[in-house]
């Protein structure tokens, strides 16, 4: 069923679903709402949050959209989801070793090769699994994108086009963090590898296959997997950034999301993101052998100071709470902020979109002890106030 907008002047709101579904717990409403204005404290322009129950649907919202015209955020807004893109990618690889056309214990070389080599990087010791798990030691692109870290060069370069390959011997400019299976380090570049690798077996670019296998079967109308496309879909919020705690913020909404490929390229909504993290974890995208594969995981320490005891799959991330845990993976992109999860049943589930990457706390209140939405995800699971 197409979404219909819902405009509010308030700065905060409430808008709870209508039709078959029955409205969930008040508790919920009033508790999420109570976390999502404290997102305003930790430096967000604007938030949206929606959490889905077995009982029925609710959005909340604090701040702006637009900071300079004062409007909220929309109900539908679009916005970039970055890493959360990954989830994706690794779900059209696992549905492609389900079909038998590849092995999680593939090399890349098999697949990819004498594209990974260089400075001690060799393909021949890399299989597919350690790619999407981020055990592989491949370097990491993004640390050698100087427009990620300078807002004069952001806008300077903000619509340039970059190509897998290119991204790739960018990473091979360095040398492994560590031997393949020895460790755990987040990279780019391990999805864009796989990105390369679904084309080289589909013949198809990874952008393709992911409407085919997923944005299409599960109806997720506002998902898009662009290629050189600037500009983000209306309704959307102003994606602000700021690259250093006193550097100016920019508006940052605009951007060729090439650089983030099949790491973080995706663009969606709320409501599309709990629908796919809902069939996944439900059973609807994958057959259980691979849904185990991709549920299977290791220790994340580099991740531990956002959430402690994090474990890392095969794109997907399990956090631990205190009534047990819920499958994740957030993402980061210059103008917006994604955080969600689902519970292990795949019924209860909460995305949030922040539109600012980079938060900086308003004058007088701490900084989060972990992610800024740690507390927001335990209530929303958990049912704590």
């Amino acid at each position: 069923m197409r979404k219909t907008l819902i405009a509010l002047v308030a700065l905060t709101g409430v808008m709870a679903s209508t039709g078959a579904a029955v409205a969930a717990p008040d508790v919920h409403r009033s508790v999420l709402q109570r976390d999502a204005d404290a997102l305003l404290d930790q430096g967000a322009p604007g938030a949206l949050v929606e959490l889905d129950t077995p009982d029925g649907r609710v959005k909340v919202r604090s701040g702006y959209g637009n900071t300079a015209a004062r409007t909220p955020v929309s109900w539908q807004t679009h916005f970039r989801i970055g890493s959360a893109t990954k989830t994706f990618t690794a779900t059209v690889l696992l549905q492609l070793v389900g079909e038998g056309r590849l092995s999680l214990e593939d090399t890349v070389d098999r697949w990819l090769p004498g594209v990974v080599s260089g400075n001690g990087n060799d393909g021949t010791k890399i299989t597919v699994r350690q790619l999407l798990q981020h055990t592989s030691g491949v370097p990491d692109y993004t640390q050698a994108l100087d427009f990620l870290r300078s807002a004069e060069s952001f806008q300077a370069n903000r619509f340039r086009t970059l190509t897998p390959t290119e991204m790739v011997a960018i990473a091979l400019r360095y040398p492994p963090t560590f031997a393949p299976g020895t460790g755990w380090e987040y990279s780019n570049t391990n999805y864009v590898l796989a990105g390369m690798i679904i084309q080289k077996i589909t013949g198809h670019d990874w952008q393709w296959e992911v409407q085919r296998r997923i944005i299409g079967p599960l109806g997720l109308r506002d998902t898009t997997a662009p290629h050189t496309e600037p500009y983000l879909p209306t309704p959307h919020a102003v994606g602000y950034q700021s690259f250093s705690a006193d550097g100016p913020v920019i508006d940052a909404t605009v951007m060729n999301p090439t650089w983030g490929d099949a790491a973080g390229a995706i663009i969606s909504d709320t409501d599309d993101l709990n629908t796919f993290f809902q069939a996944l974890i439900g059973g609807r995208l994958l057959a259980p052998d691979q849904l185990r594969q991709m549920q299977t995981t290791v220790p994340a320490h580099e991740l531990d100071p956002a959430y402690p005891n994090v474990r890392y799959g095969l794109g997907i991330m399990w956090v631990p709470t205190s009534c047990g845990g819920y499958w994740s993976h957030g993402g980061d992109i210059p103008g917006f902020k994604t955080r969600d999860g689902v519970s292990a049943d795949g019924r209860r589930s909460v995305v949030i979109t922040i539109n600012n990457d980079a938060l900086v706390p308003k004058q007088g209140t701490p900084p989060a002890k972990y992610d800024v939405s740690v507390d927001l995800m335990e209530h929303a699971f958990c049912g704590t106030s």
